[in-house]
């Protein structure tokens, strides 16, 4: 790396030449002087051009992984660099490293981890002054890293987010000679529109930022087909869909593993403690879901369980939770009313700007057949709880209806049914009647919820002709 690290420092000089000579000039008339000048700095940029650009024998077996956020929360990312490394690429993963990235990624020797640090913005003044000075930074953050790394063949990039970062990234592979490869998530600036509406001057910029510097890429890879003809017809872009698998983590877990999840986690959460009696406590060890016979180890479901709902969210604008929080009020007044139904335990994980709001608004709550509890969970230990859960929840909506939930891929991969909230292209993933049901409003999720939970815990019913549908048509694991 280090003979490849004076390429910022190259730069630096010919600047701080360029600069000497044009105040020669400036200062002199001879024509001569004007002739040196140019042609100086043209072979000193020549001269740096080709430093940068110059290949070795592994330069084709390097490839670099950009993500302008936090590498832990960008699963699909994690994969490609763990799938690249697995077919002798090096890779080079930049990103954020807020929380931790999966065990695989970390143990792997082929990929080596260059952390950036998250750009703040000067904080006084006008948000727009905030937000261009953001843009700014983060343009020389990431020319500075991706300047002093190795050459590589590829620099393959998730979009959203893509400003500046598209950009930056296609001006290297032009410095560098690398093929530049677009991975569409989907749009960024849909995603902003949540929250700024769709003729924000920011929002608009960006539209024009992505559809200009979107088409230069050498590749792209999109989620759906839905996205891939999208940026066929509107973008001028040929991409290639390429759905989704989910780790081989995401299985379905062991009892003896969920009732050492539920342990840990009846530590901090009230929700999943055993409230009977303590008389047998010396003999076995129980959580809400699972006895534990001490004397053999073995473990069994209790008879008398609540069934356990589980969502991920990222709480943002995209996710609307109230929808759910209406239909788990709506589930116990069906309890109420005298209809034989089990009682929820609902797990929603994740962390986000809005997770305080609905935190709050869970707390007002006054449920005596449902508990809600929002666990931030260690990275080995989410694909244990989706392993566990008896149903899961997506309230995910496209903000451009063309990409699909990870975490419904993950819950597949989990064997786990979920009811899904519609959106256009939902349907490649979520199969309505098959693997799960789709639903469009509280009133018709509560509806769900309770006709799938009506038979538990037998597994005769839709909810377990929906796992063993996904256990006969689980596709690859990554």
């Amino acid at each position: 790396m280090a003979s490849h690290g004076t390429g910022t420092a190259c730069l630096t000089v010919l600047v701080l030449i360029a600069a000497l000579l044009t105040a020669f000039c400036v200062t002199g008339s001879n024509a001569t002087c004007l002739v040196v000048c140019v042609a100086v700095i043209t072979v000193l940029a020549s001269l740096w051009l080709w430093r940068l650009r110059r290949r070795d024998g592994g330069t084709e077996r390097r490839v670099c992984v950009l993500v302008l956020g936090d590498i832990g929360r960008s699963p699909r990312m994690q994969y490609h660099a763990l799938s690249l490394s697995k077919h002798g690429f090096n890779v080079t993963f930049v990103g954020f490293l807020d929380n931790k990235p999966h065990q695989d990624v970390l143990r792997e020797e082929n990929i080596r981890i260059v952390p950036i640090a998250e750009v703040k913005g000067v904080r006084v003044g006008p948000k727009l002054l905030t937000y261009v000075t953001k843009v700014i930074i983060q343009c020389l953050q990431l020319l500075s890293v991706l300047l002093r790394v190795e050459p590589q063949s590829h620099l393959l990039m998730q979009n959203p987010p893509g400003l500046p970062s598209i950009a930056v990234a296609w001006f290297v592979c032009v410095l560098r000679g690398s093929r530049f490869v677009i991975d569409w998530h989907n749009y960024g600036y849909t995603i902003m529109a949540l929250s700024h509406g769709q003729r924000h001057p920011v929002v608009r910029l960006a539209k024009w930022y992505e559809h200009f510097f979107g088409p230069l890429a050498t590749h792209n890879l999109c989620v759906t087909n839905a996205m891939k003809d999208d940026l066929q017809k509107n973008w001028g872009i040929r991409a290639t869909t390429l759905y989704d698998r989910p780790a081989a983590i995401f299985r379905e877990t062991p009892l003896k593993l969920q009732h050492e999840l539920f342990m840990r986690l009846a530590n901090t959460y009230p929700q999943f403690q055993h409230r009977g009696s303590e008389e047998e406590e010396v003999k076995v060890e129980r959580t809400i879901f699972t006895v534990c016979d001490l004397a053999d180890d073995s473990v069994t479901l209790t008879t008398e369980r609540p069934a356990l709902l589980l969502s991920s969210t990222s709480w943002t604008e995209d996710e609307d939770f109230s929808i759910l929080l209406e239909a788990l009020k709506e589930y116990e007044g069906f309890i109420k009313e005298g209809a034989s139904l089990p009682p929820l335990v609902c797990a929603i994980t994740g962390k986000g700007p809005q997770k305080e709001h609905y935190r709050k608004l869970i707390d007002s709550l006054q449920l005596e057949h449902v508990e809600i509890c929002t666990p931030w969970l260690e990275a080995e230990d989410y694909p244990v709880l989706l392993g566990s859960a008896d149903l899961g929840v997506c309230l995910h909506k496209s903000s451009s209806g063309l990409d699909l939930p990870m975490k419904v891929v993950d819950m597949f991969g989990c064997c786990l049914p979920v009811c899904a909230i519609h959106f256009d292209c939902l349907q490649e993933l979520v199969k309505h009647e098959e693997n799960g049901l789709i639903f469009r409003d509280s009133q018709e999720l509560a509806e769900q919820l309770k006709s799938l939970l009506s038979e538990f815990p037998s597994s005769e019913g839709r909810l377990g002709l929906f796992r063993r549908n996904l256990r006969t048509s689980r596709g690859q694991h990554f």
